[in-house]
């Protein structure tokens, strides 16, 4: 039997509420009962329920405003209702429906019609689902870098103006670190561009195993320059991880069909522990510190890391 979408009944009458438990059970689905609408949506606190059969007339909270409840607060993904009632007048049914039910059923209900219905409803879960994880992939794709499968450019604009935001908001540090591969035209020219490319696959890679996954993040800047974003990170902290990573680097062999190529890194780094000196700072403006910082970097023979806090 294939797994069914798990169902949510919500019906103060105990025998209406037993029927349509063992009749969902017997169908293969899984059932959790309550005995009103303020029960169902604290049911939804501890789980998600994609189908909601509710009672119209419940106490405490009845099923119009147990559907109002849904539509306003559930976000983890869309909810099928069906509103259960001994109502059947035409203008109950578009009541129930105005109300953010989905489909409308009559007690006494008929296991056959009922049956039929979740048939329906789960088509219609199945097709939300599936166009939600194909907009998911597509969205996936639109901000990750093709080669490396880092955040990209386009993610980087969206996402780092949001967190330098928060970070003066809540007066929190954050910091940038950019970094930059010197010499890489060489790497290309001496190596070819298929080896140029499986090494900046590896400094990726690298970089990932050594900031924090759950919370710092990786774009590529354009070429072989990236940009790590170390939000809750004071310049100090990220000025020593910057340091860490170049050494991680410079040690480092990579093994490409045979050959072997050694790389180094410069780093520039801006960033700040408190934002009270920092009235406003553009994330622009951030980001052209990190990159002076680097061509100093450059400048002053490559392989380092240069920077400043910018609240110093």
């Amino acid at each position: 039997m294939k797994k069914q979408f798990p169902i949510l009944i919500a019906e103060d009458n105990p025998v209406s509420r037993m029927l349509l438990e063992k009749t969902l059970i017997k169908a293969g689905y899984e059932v959790a009962t309550v005995t009103n609408g303020r029960e169902a949506l604290e049911s939804f606190k501890k789980k998600f329920f994609p189908i909601v059969l509710t009672d119209w007339m419940m106490p405490e909270m009845d099923g119009p405003q147990l559907c109002n409840a849904i539509r306003k607060n559930i976000s983890t993904g869309y909810v099928f209702i069906f509103m259960l009632t001994a109502k059947g007048s035409t203008g109950d049914m578009v009541a129930g429906l105005e109300a953010g039910a989905d489909d409308y059923l009559t007690k006494p209900f008929n296991r056959d019609e009922l049956i039929a219905r979740l048939n329906t409803a789960t088509r219609v879960l199945k097709l939300e689902k599936s166009l939600k994880d194909a907009n998911e992939e597509i969205r996936t794709l639109s901000i990750t870098d093709p080669l490396t499968k880092c955040y990209n450019r386009t993610f980087m604009d969206e996402q780092f103006p949001k967190e330098l935001k928060r970070a003066i908001r809540y007066n929190h540090p954050i910091s940038l670190v950019m970094v930059d591969i010197d010499y890489f035209k060489k790497v290309n020219d001496k190596y070819g561009h298929q080896a140029g490319d499986e090494v900046l696959k590896d400094l990726v890679r690298s970089i990932n195993k050594l900031i924090r996954s759950d919370v710092d993040w990786l774009a590529r800047f354009g070429g072989e320059e990236f940009l790590v974003v170390f939000p809750e990170t004071a310049f100090e902290r990220a000025e020593a991880l910057a340091e860490r990573l170049r050494r991680n680097i410079s040690q480092k062999t990579i093994h490409i069909k045979e050959k072997e190529i050694r790389i180094t890194a410069s780093f520039g780094v801006s960033g700040f522990t408190s934002s009270d000196s920092i009235k406003e700072i553009s994330h622009e403006a951030m980001i052209s510190l990190a990159d002076r910082f680097l061509y100093q970097a450059k400048e002053e023979g490559r392989n380092r890391v240069v920077g400043r806090p910018i609240d110093d």
